[in-house]
């Protein structure tokens, strides 16, 4: 059925032309879009991190820019969306709204009010799925109840076959103007505005992140097929390498949907090795099995999934917190990835399972401390897999890693960064010590530290806790949650 009236296209995470089933539908069925985002200030869901304000402020620019140059303009507005969108319909004549489903409690509870409201006034809403490789619903045990276990899961999503092919970018995209559709102006954001919105001032700390990161869908793309034709085909080890450039690093991209999953797996489909593909594959998988857990644990970013752990005596110490979050532990590789996570808005996956076993095992801090760390200063920090991730290290979610397995984040370095070059770049001030001191200054010989030129508890922290210390304190806590 052709409609007179144009559709309204609500972008949420999915801010890209190509692979967006929505969009497609819109101009299907309607044949004219007008396009909106809403910067959310109705504490229906979480407010973004102050990383992902900036990188969110980055991609809008480069996104708006795509659809004025297919001819139309993306209304930026600020505000309620159970209350915004509502109004736009009915002053545009829209009938209809499209937009893909979002897989959180409140978001859901969001979109049924807005949906239960455009119903009254005889419009409608039309979900799609646009942002996950299959929705939540579609993987089940045979009992019909959720899979625990990713191993399980990933078994009943592969026997479902390969996820469906992107749907490409329309040839014509017929995307209208505001000023065509209202009578009166809107009272938008203006590019000012959303850098009021979103960028942090006082101070500018997310300066820097620019130098790290590529803007907008064709640069996305092109960073996709480099990583396809690349890196992928040895992505089993070099995975690992905390040095080196071989991770996709394409979880900005899918956090706002500039990238969809389904297009980065047919993207890598039938690249590389069979055995380094199928792990970069199940990792596209993890995502969607977090927002599976997600969708069926609604509070999993704040509370223990395994309620024995609710018993468990965590540490309150703002001093030994605020040294992790700084990367002033004394331990040089944690202190690597979190300043890697400041300076750049990411951080090594290798390095977030270090950094977050020291936090909640050998630290004894509340996982979700660092949980809600990671949220303000990642660029990829989504409510799936932020939450699964830190509960799988801490031992206290579905799939967990067990409580007792502490990563030894000496072990760790030695393995994935034998030579020190991650410590090096990131933790300069040690620079200048041997490939086989690096890792623990605190063990080196004095000579060895004056030449070069450190001074510990001056120039880099002694360490803020024994790591055997730290370990034994962890099992003591943990041995007392058994049977709770």
């Amino acid at each position: 059925m052709t409609r007179k009236s144009p559709a309204l296209l609500w972008f949420r995470d999915d801010l890209r032309l190509a692979d967006h089933p929505a969009l497609n539908a819109a101009l299907d069925a309607a044949g004219s879009c007008l396009c909106v985002y809403v910067l959310d200030t109705s504490g229906a869901t979480r407010p973004f991190g102050g990383a992902l304000k900036w990188f969110l402020h980055e991609t809008l620019i480069a996104f708006t820019k795509s659809v004025e140059d297919k001819g139309g303009t993306c209304l930026i507005l600020e505000g309620d969306p159970a209350k915004l969108i509502p109004q736009l319909m009915e002053e545009t004549g829209a009938e209809a709204l499209y937009c893909h489903y979002r897989y959180q409690k409140a978001a859901r509870g969001q979109d049924d009010a807005i949906a239960r409201t455009l119903s009254e006034a005889g419009r409608e809403m039309i979900r799609l799925h646009g942002t996950v490789l299959r929705p939540p619903e579609t993987v089940t045990t045979k009992s019909g109840t959720p899979y625990k276990i990713f191993s399980a899961w990933w078994k009943g999503f592969k026997a479902l076959g390969a996820p469906p092919r992107p749907v490409p970018a329309p040839g014509k995209c017929a995307f209208m103007k505001w000023e065509e559709a209202l009578e009166k102006p809107k009272k938008a954001l203006s590019p000012r505005d959303i850098g009021e919105a979103l960028l942090p001032r006082k101070p500018d700390w997310a300066s820097k992140m620019a130098e790290y990161w590529e803007l907008g869908e064709d640069a996305a793309q092109e960073i996709a097929h480099d990583f396809a034709s690349g890196p992928l085909s040895h992505y089993e080890t070099g995975r690992n390498d905390m040095a080196a450039e071989e991770s996709s690093r394409l979880s900005p991209y899918l956090r706002l949907g500039v990238l969809s999953p389904r297009q980065v797996w047919h993207i890598c489909a039938d690249k590389g090795e069979k055995e380094d593909r199928e792990i970069y594959l199940s990792e596209l998988g993890w995502r969607d099995f977090s927002w599976y857990t997600l969708f069926h644990n609604p509070h999993l970013p704040d509370r223990n999934l395994k309620s024995q752990f609710d018993a468990l005596g965590w540490r309150h110490s703002k001093k030994d917190l605020g040294a992790w979050q700084r990367g002033q532990t004394g331990i040089p590789v944690v202190d690597a990835g979190m300043r890697q996570l400041w300076e750049t808005g990411w951080m090594h996956n290798r390095a977030r399972m270090i950094v977050a076993s020291f936090l909640a095992k050998h630290l004894l801090i509340d996982w979700r401390e660092g949980e809600s760390w990671f949220w303000d200063t990642l660029i990829d920090a989504d409510p799936a897999s932020n939450a699964v991730n830190w509960q799988w290290v801490a031992g206290t979610g579905i799939d967990a890693s067990p409580f007792f397995r502490i990563f030894n984040p000496l072990r760790q370095a030695d393995k994935f960064d034998p030579n020190g070059d991650y410590i090096r770049r990131w933790v300069p001030e040690l620079s200048k010590l041997p490939d086989d001191a690096i890792a623990a200054p605190w063990e080196a010989a004095p000579e060895l530290l004056e030449k070069a030129g450190i001074r510990l508890g001056k120039t880099y922290p002694r360490p803020i806790v024994s790591l055997s210390e730290g370990r034994d304190r962890a099992m003591v806590a943990y041995r007392k949650t058994r049977g709770s």
